[in-house]
């Protein structure tokens, strides 16, 4: 049975350069997503909404794979950022940070297959963020991104580099910050990792 690896059948979306921005449309795709606010840094809710994405992202592929034959990676978390009131987001003002974790699921999953998987992590153990969890299609349409090389605490400058990106080809900011994470920061030096930052734009 053949893996279907969603970062190579949509390698635009989890691929990006480094050295310079592109700008790339987002078609709408479904997720699995947990809301929360303020700094992530030591924060419990953070660490439970991660604690809830990826056991219920393998129990619905497990899920599938027996009953349609479908074998697939589970593609890598993602994150939006975002402050009331603005386009822009500041590094700065953890304090007032909103965020949605997200992990994306193939089409084939519906609200029905999430709560039948919701329904057998509860009767395992139950994780406390499971009641936040929520499943919704995300339509970001033309978006700029870029690759970013190093901790998450180092991203302002790959940040800036992107908004003036955005500005010189005459676009501008809209929605919501976000990034996608390649790398497990459990496993990869600081200095190696690999985050995709994404911005949706619009023409000025």
């Amino acid at each position: 049975m053949a893996t279907v690896d969603f970062k190579k059948t949509v390698k635009q979306l989890y691929r990006a350069s480094a050295k310079e921005p592109a700008i790339v449309e987002v078609p709408t795709m479904n997720f699995a997503m947990v809301d929360g606010t303020g700094d992530p840094n030591g924060s419990a809710e953070f660490q439970q909404a991660m604690e809830v994405l990826y056991p219920v992202s393998y129990t619905l592929k497990f899920m599938l794979k027996k009953s349609e034959g479908l074998d697939y990676a589970v593609p890598p978390p993602e994150g939006l950022w975002w402050m009331e009131g603005t386009s822009d987001f500041s590094m700065e003002r953890k304090d007032l940070w909103r965020w949605t974790l997200m992990v994306m699921q193939p089409e084939v999953v519906t609200p029905d297959l999430l709560a039948e998987a919701v329904a057998q992590i509860t009767e395992r153990r139950n994780p406390p963020g499971l009641a936040r969890l929520r499943f919704e299609g995300y339509d970001e349409g033309l978006s700029a991104q870029v690759l970013h090389l190093g901790p998450y605490a180092q991203e302002a400058a790959t940040i800036e580099k992107l908004h003036a990106f955005i500005r010189d080809r005459g676009y501008e900011l809209r929605g919501k910050h976000h990034e996608i994470y390649l790398s497990d920061p459990r496993r990869s030096a600081p200095e190696k990792m690999k985050t995709i930052l994404r911005h949706p734009i619009v023409k000025a």
